[in-house]
């Protein structure tokens, strides 16, 4: 019986030192508290909860006038009232494991999810840039070589002899109606100063005329010819402006659209024969598995590239065949009335030159007609 006393005794020892042991553990841990003084969810492991009840099922009842024996240097018998024990109270409260468990399926979990599927998109849009500039960096590569190659004379280039030709003419035109623009520009501007010097030498001699009774008959002739001189002119300025005008369409639109595709054409002639060099050099090296791999994927970038050549040389054929045709057209008439123009204009003829912007709906306009207004200039 003494026996079952002191086995009884260091049992609810050894319990008490664990609820002790966990108390100051409680003590130490800190715990946040909110506005309603509730107690948040604490991120801690589960362990403290097992600890917690595990404490509820097997220790002491600290409400019951049992005796803890032993070890704590109370009375000369060793019993110790429970009712002298001082220290805090344990509380068992439910709601808070409760609160500890986030739930499998709910706000949090789907925010997760959408986080994830974020991070999903993201990473592929990132893997997709990666081998974008990774295939630009390798194209870029190829083609750096195949141009250096060709340059010093150690690497082939395919040729079309014909349309190189027919390009080398189509830039030689482009410059020579850049010029012909170019000066037509300037007859316009000093001949448009011209006019506009009449114009204002007519005035002059129509308030002299008013002014000066003694050569008011001198006066009235001079200003009626400064007149009718300024007329023609402005016509002829219709018929000039019209003339820069569509020589500036053609040659800084049509033919430069033209030349446009022919760029991309020299590219991808260039591309192309940069794979073609690549595969080449594959098919003189060893036969070996993982050379029989990369000659495949030289195969494929070949064809590939070379589609795309022979679609841009057909491309370039055929806007050099519509470009021919359009520029015949429209320069037959361009010059047509410029020649008419001037030659009526500096032959006096009036009515031929009136005729002549009639014929090819050329509307007059008066210099500075161009101008913006003083309203589109604020």
């Amino acid at each position: 019986m003494q026996g079952f006393s002191e086995l009884h005794g260091s049992r609810q020892i050894i319990d008490f030192a664990m609820a002790d042991s966990i108390m100051s553990k409680a003590a130490t841990m800190e715990i946040p508290i909110n506005s309603n003084g509730d107690t948040g969810t604490l991120p801690e492991d589960d362990s403290l909860e097992q600890d917690l009840q595990q404490v509820m099922v097997s220790g002491p009842n600290l409400n019951e006038t049992s005796i803890v024996s032993g070890g704590y240097g109370g009375p000369a018998g060793g019993i110790i009232p429970t009712s002298s024990i001082k220290g805090p109270a344990i509380h068992f409260n439910p709601e808070y494991l409760d609160r500890r468990r986030v739930p499998a399926s709910g706000p949090g979990s789907s925010n997760h999810n959408t986080s994830n599927s974020a991070e999903e998109v993201s990473r592929g849009v990132a893997v997709e840039k990666l081998d974008s500039v990774k295939k630009w960096g390798i194209n870029t590569y190829k083609c750096t070589k195949q141009m250096f190659s060709e340059r010093f004379g150690r690497g082939s280039r395919t040729v079309d002899l014909e349309l190189e030709a027919q390009i080398d003419v189509l830039r030689d035109t482009k410059n020579k109606y850049e010029n012909i623009l170019r000066l037509a520009t300037a007859l316009t501007s000093h001949f448009q100063s011209m006019v506009q010097t009449q114009q204002a030498l007519g005035d002059t001699f129509t308030d002299l005329s008013q002014k000066s009774p003694e050569l008011q008959d001198e006066f009235g002739y001079n200003a009626e010819t400064q007149k009718l001189l300024c007329k023609n002119g402005e016509a002829l300025l219709s018929a000039i402006n019209f003339f820069v005008s569509s020589v500036n369409t053609l040659v800084n639109k049509t033919m430069e659209d033209t030349l446009m595709t022919i760029k991309h054409y020299e590219n991808a002639r260039l591309e192309f024969d940069a794979y073609r060099s690549d595969l080449e050099e594959l098919s003189l090296g060893p036969r070996d598995a993982a050379t029989m791999v990369r000659i495949e994927m030289a195969q494929h970038d070949y064809q590939i590239h070379r589609d795309k050549y022979e679609r841009l040389r057909s491309d370039v054929t055929i806007k050099l065949k519509f470009l021919e045709e359009n520029k015949v057209k429209v320069m037959h008439k361009q010059l047509l009335l410029f020649h008419n123009a001037i030659s009526a204009y500096f032959a006096g003829n009036q009515q031929q030159l009136e005729q002549t912007l009639i014929q090819f709906n050329v509307k007059l306009k008066p210099p500075g007609s161009d101008k913006p207004s003083w309203l589109e200039e604020q």
